[in-house]
């Protein structure tokens, strides 16, 4: 069967979750280290194809199911303000917020959840869109994030949008080949903590 990208479909929400939740940590499968690890495609996968179906794209295995995706936002501004407005409400009634510091990853997790201005990052201004990107373990390795890559960077181009960021867990160095590879550049941060920006043009997709 012959693999494609295509657009997502709210029928793929249930892989698209397993997706995000068997890559989350560090790249990683996410259960052995979380009590409810659907705390991560709550909040980094399952709102952009909500809010921004436009620019939510799927790996399809050639028998219908989505074994990889990529999700976007052309604007993190207006994406912040969404998240909080339509999709935190509901979230929130799974994953209420906890009181005090967070004293478990998953707290740390859902702290992150109430938070989405944490996004408003200045230094990365200039990169107005923002996305995620996962595959499958035993799809990766085969060009497939590529595709994907330059499927939602031609989306963001059409869009007029000129630059696109992300950040990514700094002890996720195979990601940073990979977004190295695709020419991605390091922006500074003061205090990113665990994770580190990164961002590119929407242009020279012949590059990729």
């Amino acid at each position: 069967m012959t693999t494609r990208i295509r657009p997502y479909r709210p029928e793929d929400r249930e892989a698209v979750e397993d997706i995000c939740v068997r890559t989350a940590h560090e790249g990683g499968d996410s259960r052995p280290h979380y009590q409810d690890p659907g705390i991560f495609p709550t909040t980094f996968a399952i709102p952009y194809a909500v809010l921004e179906p436009d620019l939510a794209f799927v790996l399809d295995d050639g028998a219908g199911r989505a074994v990889g995706y990529i999700l976007g936002t052309a604007d993190t501004p207006r994406f912040v303000e969404a998240f909080r407005t339509e999709w935190l409400p509901s979230a929130a009634e799974r994953y209420p917020e906890p009181v005090g510091p967070p004293t478990t990853p998953d707290g740390a997790m859902i702290r992150l959840l109430h938070h989405p201005e944490r996004m408003l990052v200045p230094e990365v201004a200039a990169y107005p869109a923002h996305l995620h990107i996962d595959l499958l373990p035993a799809w990766q390795g085969q060009g497939h994030g590529r595709t994907l890559m330059r499927t939602l960077l031609r989306a963001l181009q059409d869009k007029g949008v000129p630059a696109v960021h992300l950040s990514m867990v700094t002890a996720n160095t195979p990601a940073r080949a990979f977004y190295d590879r695709l020419g991605f550049h390091e922006i500074a941060v003061p205090e990113p903590g665990p994770v580190t920006y990164l961002g590119r043009t929407t242009r020279e997709l012949d590059s990729l």
